[in-house]
């Protein structure tokens, strides 16, 4: 059993996922280790976690934060307790099944074979996306090719959420440095990496659009992205 690898799913009124993600993670017999991060979620997310606490004892973590701080600093959140707590692969994920866990393994894997980051991606060879309207594909799609050509990297899908990183990396980038909340957060961290060095490889997966629950995107996350590669650009990562 692993002892090595944790996943980071930060929630916010998730109570309908987060038996289910947890159930399917635990399924895989990895042995992963799972890290919730809710923002006090008004609907009760923190209490079902603390019942899987109790069923999965050990495998299931809780850190739970006063308000709805944004997925960002979620995630800066969970990297801290994951480089305290000295795991060695560390993922970020989903709640929502838009991440299939079946790709955990090969991500892992990866980034066991040098990788400092490995990224499931829709956009590379193999990927794709299920139940997003033609608009949403699109504009996901063109606002990764226009990153590309900002910052000028060679990453297919540098929006993607579906990450693990090798904890050498998080170790070396000025983490707090990067104030951003949504997909311009994700954007920030691959530009990092490359920035430091570290090797990057995009593996393929399926994204499939949430079943239950609402969607956190927003007009304000998305033009964050489009106006905050521009500061990247000048940012100490």
């Amino acid at each position: 059993m692993l002892v090595d690898t944790l996943i980071i799913i930060p929630t916010y009124n998730e109570i309908e996922n987060v038996s289910l993600i947890t159930e399917e993670i635990v399924d895989l017999q990895e042995g992963y280790h799972i890290l919730f991060v809710d923002d006090n979620s008004p609907d009760g997310t923190a209490q079902e976690i603390e019942k899987l606490q109790i069923k999965f004892p050990g495998l299931v973590h809780l850190e739970k934060r006063s308000s709805k701080m944004g997925l960002g600093t979620a995630y800066l959140h969970g990297f801290e307790w994951a480089l305290k707590n000295d795991y060695t692969y560390i993922f970020e994920m989903d709640c929502d099944f838009s991440h299939n866990p079946k790709y955990l393994k090969d991500l892992r894997q990866a980034c066991i074979e040098g990788v400092g980051l490995a990224i499931g991606s829709r956009y590379c060879k193999g990927g794709g996306v299920k139940n997003w309207p033609m608009k949403r594909i699109l504009m996901s799609y063109f606002a990764s090719v226009y990153v590309r050509l900002i910052l000028l990297i060679n990453i297919r899908d540098t929006t993607s959420g579906f990450k693990c990183y090798h904890k050498d990396v998080l170790k070396t980038i000025q983490l707090k440095n990067n104030p951003f909340k949504g997909y311009a957060f994700q954007i920030c961290m691959k530009y990092a990496t490359l920035k430091h060095g570290f090797k990057v490889r995009e593996l393929p997966i399926v994204f499939v659009d949430r079943l239950h629950g609402t969607s956190k995107m927003s007009t304000g996350i998305f033009k964050e992205a489009i106006f905050g590669v521009w500061k990247m650009k000048k940012m100490k990562l």
